[in-house]
């Protein structure tokens, strides 16, 4: 037992011997916990999770010999948290909508029974290492839960209980380690936050993020274990993005993690999520969904420990052989948390105030995505997705800039895309990924060989478009030729046919890899047969003035995911259009034809 000595904000300092760092105490009367992050002799420096006010020098304070950590076990999936864990729906029916400090409830309801079945090829005597499956738990008609050993138990299995209904509480398993003491197993375990949990090996990543967004997975696609980032200014619609992505990913759990973002935006995603079907069992996506939530008027430090508890229970997932993806909201108020205890700390600041390990805590958090060999020997993922704020959309500001050297894939939200009502607002000029060369391979074997050359043909286009933009607006139009005039209406094309997407639309919110591919190999098909006739001397404003050009741009909304055999047919109105030119003003050489139609085996749905 010890004592507080100061109070500076969430800054506590307290005299407790032999307190070790990064163990929880718990102070003052009201029971607020923190996490000790510094000692010297017998003085140790805290952070508190909790509100500080009312807070006085001599109030005891008690060590509770265990780190921060969370519980992992059945239950988790379809809960609200908040940054430490607490249950928010526990925590409102206790002390209504304005969450009392120092209230303390498990994360984990210990009153549910839940049906475990242990896996059969367990006998007693057997070794079992850490990781194994000792059985499984249908959490949700969609979610069979896979019971581990923890990752710092292994010896050999004394008994293990039989098919039953058990309580989080009640032993299921006895082993006995390598010193021969005896550890009682439960349907949970705890793990420290910001100790990552142990794989066997690193696998590489191939089989890309399918989130059903054509700009994200065919422009610039992102890789089940890949490590991404979507920075830009406010209002550019950065929650949306992710949103869709929690919602049409190909994964089998979705962790959305709100650190540090607006109430009315996590109060939206907390109302909105559980109305959401999900399209992959047509069930509530809350069956696959849970939710990390700490607000910007939450305790600063809850904030930086948010997106730990987040990956935590990621790694979990993934250690049951699942994909998981990680949506975390923003990592720029998790650093202007860093920031923020480093002043009041009175470490050196470096860049715009943050401290000089900004970079090497972003990388250790990243580092924790990846495609892993698992204890147990299955094959699991956890792809990271980071949203930046910088302020003003500066890209160049400390923690877009760190973050842009540690991540592969970069989805930059654009304020003029966003002013011109152009959704998502990714831009493909300061975009990029580094996957496509992986990606390509599921493409070509998925969907159509010609993927890879399509989407570079299209990115060539809207570069170039790009650069004529800027004659177009010194000198006119009548400055360019009616090759660039076409290229220009071409991108055009692209732009509205093929990356615009809106999410509210029932029919293109989503866009199967098929579809996405169809849509843009039909623009580019129409870029193609254009530019051979303006090649012939056909002039440049008979072409674009087709009626063709405005059907283009609606097939998008006109053909669902599961229409792509008659989008496909689209190509005979393109054959249509352009053949009576073709008659009139003859046919060169190298003519372009209509590509075949697209294979591929892709299914809505397929997760595997």
């Amino acid at each position: 037992m010890g004592e507080t000595l100061d109070i500076n904000g969430p800054i506590v300092t307290v005299r407790l011997s032999g307190v070790m760092n990064g163990e929880q105490i718990r102070i003052g009367a009201l029971g607020l916990v923190g996490e000790v992050i510094g000692r010297e002799g017998d003085r140790a420096v805290v952070q508190v999770y909790e509100s500080t006010e009312s807070l006085r020098p001599g109030e005891k304070v008690e060590a509770l010999g265990h780190p921060l950590a969370v519980e992992l076990g059945p239950g988790l999936l379809g809960q609200i948290f908040d940054g430490v864990q607490r249950p928010l729906r526990g925590l409102v029916e206790q002390g209504g909508d304005y969450i009392a400090r120092g209230l303390s409830l498990p994360p984990l309801d210990r009153d549910q029974a839940w049906s475990f079945v242990p896996s059969p090829d367990l006998n007693p005597g057997m070794n079992l290492a850490a990781g194994t499956v000792l059985g499984t738990v249908q959490e949700n008609p969609t979610f069979s839960h896979r019971i581990l050993v923890p990752p710092d138990v292994e010896g050999e299995l004394i008994d293990l209980a039989g098919a039953g209904d058990y309580t989080l509480e009640q032993v299921i398993a006895r082993v006995r380690d390598r010193a021969g003491t005896p550890r009682e197993l439960k349907l949970y375990h705890r793990w420290p936050v910001r100790m990552p949990r142990p794989y066997r090996r690193r696998d590489p990543a191939g089989e890309p993020l399918l989130t059903g967004q054509r700009v994200l997975d065919t422009f610039f696609p992102l890789l089940k274990g890949g490590k991404a980032a979507v920075p830009g200014p406010f209002g550019v619609g950065k929650t949306v993005v992710q949103q869709q992505i929690a919602r049409w990913s190909n994964v089998h759990v979705v962790i959305y993690v709100g650190c540090g973002e607006r109430g009315n935006e996590l109060v939206d995603i907390l109302e909105s999520f559980p109305k959401l079907t999900d399209p992959y069992s047509g069930r509530s996506l809350m069956e696959r969904t849970l939710l990390v939530a700490n607000t910007s008027n939450m305790p600063v430090v809850a904030r930086e420990a948010s997106i730990y508890v987040g990956v935590t229970l990621a790694e979990y997932f993934r250690d049951q052989g699942y994909d998981v993806v990680v949506v975390a909201d923003s990592t720029s108020r998790w650093a202007e948390a860093l920031r923020e205890v480093a002043g009041r700390l009175g470490q050196m600041p470096v860049e715009e105030g943050y401290p000089a390990y900004l970079a090497s805590r972003l990388a250790a958090f990243y580092e924790r995505a990846g495609r892993v060999e698992t204890l147990a020997g299955t094959t699991g993922s956890i792809t990271l997705i980071g949203a930046v704020s910088p302020p003003g959309g500066d890209f160049s500001e400390p923690v877009t800039s760190h973050t842009k050297d540690i991540i592969q894939t970069f989805w930059a939200l654009s304020k003029e895309l966003a002013d011109a009502r152009h959704y998502p607002a990714v831009g493909w000029a300061d975009s990029f990924s580094a996957y496509v060369g992986a990606a390509a391979s599921w493409w070509a074997e998925h969907v159509d060989p010609a993927w890879a050359e399509r989407r570079a043909a299209a990115l060539g286009l809207l570069t170039e478009a790009d650069e004529l933009a800027h004659i177009v607006n010194l000198v006119g139009p009548e400055a360019l030729s009616p090759e660039q005039r076409w290229v220009l209406e071409s991108a055009s094309l692209i732009r509205e046919g093929v990356l615009q997407q809106s999410a509210l639309d029932p029919v293109d919110s989503f866009s199967s890899p098929e579809k996405q591919f169809v849509l843009l190999d039909l623009i580019l098909e129409i870029h193609d047969q254009g530019r051979k006739l303006i090649a012939l001397g056909v002039p440049v404003q008979q072409l674009l003035g087709l009626p063709l050009l405005g059907r283009a741009q609606r097939l998008k909304g006109t053909y669902g995911s599961d229409q792509v055999p008659s989008l496909r047919d689209f190509v005979q109105e393109i054959r249509a259009a352009f053949e009576p030119f073709y008659r009139d003003y003859g046919r060169g050489e190298g003519e372009p034809t209509p590509r075949a139609a697209p294979g591929g085996s892709f299914r809505r749905g397929k997760r595997e």
